[in-house]
């Protein structure tokens, strides 16, 4: 097996192996230490002897040695309990790697943690992501990232959280925290906050495969199907989404042959079925309806826009955000009008929502024949932002719409 294939098979056994010595164990912070130690052990030995007869054992037998090793070095006591447990069979039945996986992404998205910290820990313990990676794709100081995966794990630890699913009354609301992360790194990964790139491909990927693992230990919850049918619905356009010299390409000008059709169809057909099911509609699974219209309309002029704003509506109501808003605006302006559009983004220019609005103004403005207004404001919206593609982008906007009316 190639470097990169024993890479990406330590990446998906990772947080089976930690997940089953949490569950023994306890105590995360140790136990990632030890799993940590042993995926070292096998990026160094596999590619050279070969892979074993049972990967996830091997990587869970170095480990548990390592675990011994660390405990006994805390305490004669910690000692004994772990040399039992080695000692003993491994009571794991058929399937519960799967549960333990998704007991540590709960634990990783505890509610004692805030989100930064849930979002680099489930990157770590789970996403099997280094440091140094995380550090990479979050564009944050690698200590910084290690102190906060340090601190989380402390926390976890004092709030004395378990490792287990929540309870049934408790579920609901832990789910939608694990979505919120999940969310998060997607978004993050598709549209990068700041750096030289518009988006981080390997973070919006391993989005994409938690949102895959979730979906498939809770099937019946509509909210996880919801959120992967939008993950892949957006994901598909990752193509089309950057020229040649990787600057911005926007929704309405990009070359549609160039989309994912399977991810297309695979998110359709979730969302199909999702809402099929009878059961109450989410805002990930409005969300992903929208997204199912964009990347089912043939070219950018035949957007079932009124279907969009209906979509909008209904999304504003059941969670309203800045983002819903500057995003209904601008399907108002298409059904509408620019000026209905403008109007309607006076309600996002009350609450934060970083340099878009202004981004959205300037196109608004544009489309209603003001362009040095919207030269202002393509000015403004780049000055704000700390993407260095939006900042091309945005500049050349403004610059475009001054030389269209010049040559009027």
């Amino acid at each position: 097996m190639t470097d990169d294939g024993v890479e990406d098979l330590l990446r998906e056994l990772a947080p089976r192996v930690l997940g089953r010595l949490v569950r023994r164990h306890g105590d995360l912070a140790t136990c990632e230490d030890a799993v940590q130690e042993a995926l070292l052990a096998a990026a160094v030995q596999w590619p050279a002897e070969g892979l074993p007869a049972s990967p996830q054992g091997w990587l869970t037998t170095v480990a548990l040695r390592r675990l011994v090793e660390i405990v006994r070095n805390e305490s004669a006591r910690r000692r004994r309990e772990v040399a039992v447990a080695v000692a003993e069979p491994d009571p794991t039945p058929p399937g519960a790697s799967e549960d333990d996986t998704l007991a540590l992404l709960f634990l990783c998205c505890h509610p004692s943690l805030t989100p930064p910290a849930q979002v680099a820990l489930t990157l770590r313990a789970v996403g099997g992501l280094t440091t140094a990676e995380i550090a990479r794709a979050l564009l944050v100081p690698e200590p910084t990232v290690a102190q906060r995966i340090s601190r989380a794990k402390q926390r976890i630890r004092a709030a004395g959280a378990r490792f287990e699913l929540p309870p049934p009354e408790q579920l609901g609301e832990r789910v939608r925290a694990v979505l919120q992360v999940l969310y998060l790194i997607f978004n993050e990964g598709y549209t990068a906050s700041a750096g030289p790139a518009l988006q981080r491909v390997e973070l919006a990927a391993e989005a994409i495969r938690l949102a895959r693992q979730l979906h498939a230990r809770l099937p019946e919850d509509g909210e996880a199907a919801g959120l992967l049918a939008l993950m892949l619905l957006t994901d598909a356009r990752r193509p089309a989404r950057t020229g040649p010299d990787g600057g911005l390409v926007p929704l309405a000008e990009q070359d549609r042959s160039r989309w994912l059709t399977a991810s297309i169809a695979e998110g359709v057909d979730l969302l199909t079925r999702t809402l099929a099911s009878g059961r109450p509609v989410g805002p990930y699974q409005l969300q992903a309806a929208i997204a199912a219209v964009h990347d089912e309309a043939p070219s950018a002029a035949e957007t079932d826009w009124p279907q969009v704003l209906g979509l909008y509506d209904l999304l504003e109501a059941a969670s309203p955000s800045p983002v819903v808003t500057l995003n209904r605006a601008v399907a108002v302006a298409m059904v509408r009008g620019p000026r209905a559009g403008l109007a309607a983004l006076a309600d996002a220019e009350a609450a934060p929502a970083g340099h878009r609005v202004d981004a959205v103004r300037g196109h608004l403005l544009e489309l209603a024949g003001e362009p040095e207004a919207a030269r202002e404001h393509y000015l403004r919206a780049a000055r704000r932002t700390l993407s260095i593609p939006e900042r091309r982008y945005l500049l050349a906007r403004a610059g475009a719409v001054v030389l269209g009316r010049r040559d009027e």
